[in-house]
C-alpha cells in the first residue's frame, strides 16, 4: 500500500511494438468494467496506442501520465500509458531492431517501478527475441533476464499456470538435445525447493504437492530406455522428501496430464520445455499465464507470444493477458498480506 493507503497498479510493458502487446493492452483496458480487471498502467508509446485503437476502432482514450499514482486515478476513465518512446514508426507484423531499446527501457522501468514500491507487480508483455538479439540483446529470453535484472545468482524458475495445471520445466529455453545433459539432481532439487516456496507464498497453499515427471517413455522402462530416471530423477525427488517437500516421481509423462492425475498434484515438475508446455497449451490456451518464480518481486506475463502473422487485424484475443493481470495481483496480495 502507498502512504494514502491505494494499492500500487500493475506495471505493464509494451512487449514488441509490431505484435499484438499495443492491441491485448487496449482490449484489456475495455474488459475493465466487469471488475475483474485491476487498475495497470501501460509503459508504452502514447502516440503509436491512440493510432492503434484508431485503426483498430477500438473507443478506448490514452491518457499520458506522469506517474503511477495519477495512473491508478485515471484509470477508470482512460488507459493510463507512461511515456517510453519509440525510435522508429511500427509497422504491424515487421520488428524493427531500432525500437529494441525502448522495449528494453520498459522492462528496466516496470522493475524499477516495483522496486521502488510505486507499481505492485511487473505484468510483461510478449517479446520478439529475434529483433532484441539484433539490437544486442544478449539474454536467451524474458525469464532470464528479469533474473539479471533481480540480481540472481541461481537459474531463474518458469512456471506456467492455468486453471486447473501448474507445470515447471526444469530446463528452459535450450534444444532438447541440449536440455538432457542439463536435468541433473541439482537442477531439479532447485526447481522443486523454489516451486515449493512459491506455492506457500504466492499462491497460498499450506502443504504443495509436486509431481515430477520421467525423462524417457515409460519413466525409462526399469534402465531399458534410459538410466535418468533411476541415476537422476529418482535420488532428487527423495532429496526433496528428506528436506520435507511432499514429492512424488518421476512419473511417466504420458500419464502426468489427464483430468484424474492433476488432482493429486500442485505443480508438475517436468524435464524440458515442450514436456511442460504442450499439456498446458492442450488444456487451457487462452488463459495461460508464464510466471517467474524466485524473485523478490511478482512477476507474470501471458503464454503466448507475439502473433505478428495476425498484428494489426484485431483478431488478438486479450484473455490470457488479462489472466495474467489477475494472477499478479492475486500473488501480490499475498506478498503484502
Amino acid at each position: 500500500m502507498t502512504e494514502s493507503g491505494v494499492r500500487p497498479p500493475l506495471a505493464l510493458t509494451m512487449g514488441e511494438p509490431a505484435g499484438i502487446g499495443g492491441e491485448i493492452a487496449l482490449k484489456a483496458w475495455a474488459a475493465r468494467a466487469d471488475g475483474a480487471v485491476p487498475p495497470f498502467v501501460l509503459l508504452d508509446d502514447p502516440a503509436r496506442l491512440e493510432a492503434l485503437a484508431a485503426r483498430l476502432g477500438l473507443p478506448v482514450p490514452v491518457r499520458a501520465v506522469g506517474s503511477m499514482a495519477e495512473g491508478t486515478t485515471l484509470f477508470g476513465a482512460a488507459l493510463p500509458v507512461l511515456p517510453q518512446p519509440l525510435a522508429a514508426p511500427v509497422t504491424p507484423g515487421q520488428p524493427d531492431p531500432a525500437n529494441g531499446a525502448a522495449v528494453i527501457a520498459s522492462i528496466d522501468r516496470a522493475v524499477d517501478l516495483v522496486r521502488r514500491g510505486e507499481a505492485s507487480a511487473v505484468v510483461t508483455n510478449p517479446i520478439q527475441k529475434s529483433a532484441l538479439y539484433a539490437a544486442g540483446f544478449r539474454h536467451p529470453g524474458h525469464t532470464e533476464y528479469l533474473a539479471h535484472l533481480a540480481g540472481l545468482t541461481d537459474e531463474p524458475v518458469m512456471m506456467l499456470a492455468a486453471q486447473d495445471l501448474r507445470v515447471v520445466p526444469v530446463t528452459i529455453h535450450v534444444s532438447v538435445r541440449d536440455a538432457v545433459p542439463l536435468v541433473t539432481r541439482e537442477a531439479i532439487l532447485h526447481a522443486g525447493r523454489v516451486t515449493a516456496a512459491a506455492l506457500v507464498r504466492d499462491f497460498g497453499i499450506a502443504r504443495p504437492r509436486l509431481a515430477v515427471a520421467a525423462l524417457n517413455p515409460h519413466a525409462g522402462e526399469g534402465g531399458a530406455m534410459g538410466r535418468e530416471e533411476i541415476d537422476i530423477i529418482a535420488p532428487a525427488v527423495a532429496a526433496l522428501r528428506e528436506e520435507g517437500i511432499d514429492a512424488v516421481g518421476p512419473k511417466p509423462a504420458d500419464t502426468l496430464f489427464h483430468a484424474a492425475a492433476r488432482r493429486g498434484y500442485d505443480a508438475a515438475l517436468c524435464m524440458y520445455h515442450d514436456q511442460a508446455l504442450i499439456p498446458l497449451k492442450t488444456i487451457d490456451f487462452d488463459t495461460g499465464v508464464n510466471i517467474t518464480l524466485g524473485l523478490p518481486f511478482v512477476r507474470t506475463s501471458p503464454d503466448h507470444g507475439t502473433a505478428l502473422d495476425i498484428a494489426g487485424t484485431g483478431k488478438a484475443g486479450a484473455s490470457s493477458l488479462i489472466a495474467a493481470l489477475t494472477t499478479a495481483e492475486a500473488m501480490a496480495a499475498r506478498r503484502r498480506a
